[in-house]
């Protein structure tokens, strides 16, 4: 790849917008399910990306954020991004959360984790963590992930759901939800919700083949898939989707000076290979009576390598007979992930439409680690096992749906008053259970310890819950929609929340929108029992569970839930016929919000460690290098944000369409009323701080178009990303390890350009090359003395451009 250009001049036009002026979906969907809207609906989305039609996705009907089975995006009273499957694998990516990332401003992602953390499919939206935002396929809620994210940063404590599980081949297309719906969804709606409608063809087999690397030479990748659709007797449909994707690690770290070389591993992205396969399925029993189910199962092997223990390292610790040349250990994470959803449904019985439905998911994931010791094995005994079983983390998630519909002619209403309600029964659990005896005796496992007999957890609860929905027009233009929703957790008490919106368009050229409502986020199980403990060579960090004698001996007081007010008003523009405008601004509040704080260093946290019966004393050259924290209701918080969305379409004819889009996110957090622990402490300091107000970018802007003519297709975005604020640890120098003198590190503003052109070979066969990020664009540097042994030459934990640098693939579409 290295004889590309390194610096490419930026192209675009800025013009129209987001998401949601997509390219073509690929499918006729039929009878998509979701979970509040009830009647069976029929809608046709179009053809093949490159086909000459250009039709605008935002006209579909719409499943998310409404109980009104004839809604549309563009209709829509709370703003909603539609992304057609073909768009999202366009990109060029392998993977949902990198496709969305490229697609819409409103989202982001870390730059690169550590550990499980950075092998979870996480994303932002609206600059709110990961367990904000829900998730639901098809309208039902997804299972999460069991690996919790205890890395520092925005992320930390989530345990979202891992959008690396669903296979990208099997999208028709995706709904996004800008707006709290805490009262219609349930708890983590706050940011808002992301439904993933699979495709539901009843013929056809398409086939994709996806593959390329970086500029800088690693990381290559390969994503390979198959779709096919079957027809059931003219009565139903089976669509199925399989799919197999490698990605090899990258490694984008600086000159280790105990070596004098650039062989550090730690820092890139993790080797991962995957291999899905989605089920989509409705049949009719009679003409009122669908029977449905859909169920996704994942095998992934993930490594990740950790810090490397040069040979100085390894004669500190006495293993120098072991590894006289150093080593790098390896943390393995194979995993075993499924949902599946089973339900019935029917319309017109005594005048109502009705969803009976149950959902099982679960994450199954088995931690291990190679090329390592343990230290203290080798002392006593002589030997150490290089290779450790460190424990399980797996959750499981049942949820139960009924769902009742029903219009109701109102006199002097201008459309029927549409009522639903409906319950929901869910059960909960959360395990971790214990690695080898010595992953954990004495110092453990190097790199990744192993879970103690006093980490074991076996948690579970249960949550209830009902919901009302009305809807109506009023008068010709004016919409209404009013929702209210009770649940009970048996871990956590009780939550009402409410959401009312509006919408009234003045004419086709102008309308107006606004919602309010409240919301919720219990603290998932993971957050109630999570502990660990991670070594470096001169460090070690632990998450201590909110509820242990460790945590106690700190000041945690336990944990329960957030609550969030949502408000936003916008504007609908229409001033041309093909020239589209959306412009939303929002405000969120959200109290007693979930952190990672109470963090501690030195004696207290060795302290608090024997308190859990765990003795890290000898860990580290330094006694302040040691820490420890825990989960807690640390702060308000306050983010608002402005969206705005265009698009245009127009035609030159002999010289071919042109679509245009451009969308672009402002969004700012503040902090407030930080919490005191039971001994006196504030529990976040100015780092943590700067984790949730200022490590997403002050904006992300997204421009560009896509032309067609013929067998052509051209495709160029430009993205700018805003800048973002990091406050980091020094590793060295006089304030090394402090948990009050921070570096203040500031991510300039980064341009990007994506591009791509294809060509139809034949009929069945399109061909696409194509790269993101292709002038190779990095993020700012970091100073020395805050990255430990020169490993981290950019801040891995800001929101902002990825430090993988250029990405340039070729993609083959083959359709029969």
């Amino acid at each position: 790849m290295r004889y590309i250009p390194k610096y490419l001049s930026f192209v675009g036009v800025l013009l129209s917008t987001t998401a949601y002026a997509a390219d073509r979906p690929s499918w006729q969907a039929d009878n998509i399910k979701h979970t509040e809207s009830l009647t069976p609906l029929r809608h046709r989305v179009r053809s093949l990306h490159h086909d000459n039609k250009e039709q605008d996705s935002s006209e579909q009907i719409i499943v998310t954020g409404t109980r009104d089975p004839s809604q549309t995006a563009r209709k829509s009273s709370s703003p909603i991004t539609v992304i057609n499957g073909d768009k999202l694998r366009s990109t060029g990516m392998t993977d949902i959360r990198e496709a969305l990332v490229q697609l819409s401003p409103s989202i982001s992602r870390e730059v690169n984790g550590s550990d499980q953390g950075s092998i979870v499919d996480s994303l932002s939206l609206r600059g709110l963590n990961a367990d904000q935002t829900l998730v639901l396929v098809n309208g039902k809620r997804r299972h999460t992930t069991a690996a919790l994210n205890f890395d520092g940063g925005s992320q930390q404590g989530t345990t979202p759901v891992d959008l690396d599980m669903l296979p990208i081949s099997s999208i028709d297309h995706i709904e996004i939800l800008q707006d709290g719906a805490a009262a219609q969804y349930g708890s983590d709606a706050i940011a808002g919700v992301i439904n993933i409608i699979l495709k539901s063809n009843n013929k056809g087999v398409n086939l994709q083949s996806t593959n390329g690397g970086y500029y800088a030479g690693d990381g290559f990748t390969t994503g390979e898939n198959i779709n096919a659709g079957f027809n059931l007797g003219n009565r139903g449909f089976f669509n199925l989707s399989a799919e197999y994707k490698h990605q090899d690690r990258t490694q984008r770290t600086g000159i280790d000076p105990r070596t004098g070389r650039d062989n550090d591993l730690a820092t890139g992205q993790p080797q991962v290979t995957r291999e899905a396969i989605e089920g989509n399925f409705g049949y009719h029993i009679t003409n009122k009576i669908e029977v449905y189910a859909f169920g996704t199962f994942t095998h992934r092997d993930a490594e990740r390598w950790a810090y490397l223990r040069a040979p100085s390292t390894t004669a500190a610790d006495g293993l120098s007979a072991v590894y006289p040349t150093g080593f790098e250990p390896v943390e393995t994470l194979p995993e075993n992930d499924y949902g599946v959803t089973a339900g019935v449904k029917g319309k017109r019985f005594a005048s109502f439409d009705w969803d009976l439905s149950s959902t099982i998911g679960s994450d199954h994931d088995n931690l291990s680690d190679y090329n390592s010791a343990n230290a203290t094995e080798y002392a006593e005994t002589g030997y150490t096992k290089k290779r450790f079983y460190l424990g399980t983390y797996s959750n499981q998630q049942w949820t139960n749906n009924l769902d009742v519909r029903r219009p109701v002619d109102i006199p002097h209403l201008y459309k029927p008053l549409n009522i639903a309600f409906g319950a929901e029964y869910r059960h909960e659990t959360y395990a971790m259970h214990t690695g080898e005896p010595w992953s954990y005796i004495g110092s453990g496992a190097q790199g990744y310890q192993g879970i103690t007999p006093a980490s074991r957890v076996d948690a579970a609860r249960h949550v209830a819950a009902a919901y009302v929905d009305f809807s109506t027009q009023f008068l010709r233009g004016w919409q209404f929609d009013l929702a209210g929703r009770f649940e009970h957790y048996s871990d956590v008490g009780n939550a009402r929340t409410g959401k009312i919106s509006t919408r009234y368009d003045v004419n086709r050229y102008i309308g107006f929108r606004g919602t309010a409502s409240t919301g919720f986020r219990a603290p998932t199980l993971a957050e109630e029992n999570f502990a660990n403990l991670t070594v470096s060579p001169n460090y070690a960090n632990g998450q201590i569970s909110p509820n242990s004698a460790a945590a106690r001996y700190l000041g945690s007081t336990g944990l329960h839930p957030e609550t969030s007010t949502n408000f936003s008003v916008g504007m609908i523009l229409n001033p041309l016929p093909r020239l589209h405008v959306n412009v939303d601004a929002y405000t969120i509040q959200i109290k007693h919000r979930v952190v990672d704080g109470g963090v501690y260093n030195g004696q207290m946290a060795i302290n608090a460690y024997k308190a859990n019966g765990i003795d890290v004393s000898g860990f580290g050259a330094d006694p302040n290098s040691v820490s420890a924290q825990f989960f807690t209701n640390g702060a308000n918080t306050r983010t608002t944000g402005l969206d705005i969305t265009a698009s245009y379409d127009t035609d030159f004819g002999r010289i071919g369409h042109f679509t245009w889009d451009a969308a672009v996110n402002f969004n700012h957090t503040n902090v407030s009323d930080i919490q005191k622990d039971g001994n006196g402490n504030p529990v976040l300091n100015a780092q943590q701080i700067n984790y949730i107000s200022t490590e997403n970018p002050a904006n992300k802007l997204i421009f560009g178009g896509t032309w067609r003519k013929g067998k052509w297709n051209v495709s160029v975005h430009e993205i700018r990303y805003g800048h973002s604020t990091s406050n980091l640890t020094y590793v060295s120098g006089p304030n090394a390890w402090s948990n009050s003198v921070f570096y203040e590190q500031v991510n300039k503003p980064r341009f990007v350009t994506n591009l791509e052109i294809g060509y139809q070979v034949l009929p069945q066969l399109h061909l696409a090359l194509g790269g993101n990020n292709i002038g190779n664009t990095y993020p700012s540097r970091v100073p020395v003395n805050t990255s430990d042994y020169n490993n981290n030459k950019y801040d891995t934990v800001s929101q902002q451009l990825s430090e993988e640098g250029g990405f340039y693939y070729l993609r083959a579409d083959f359709r029969i």
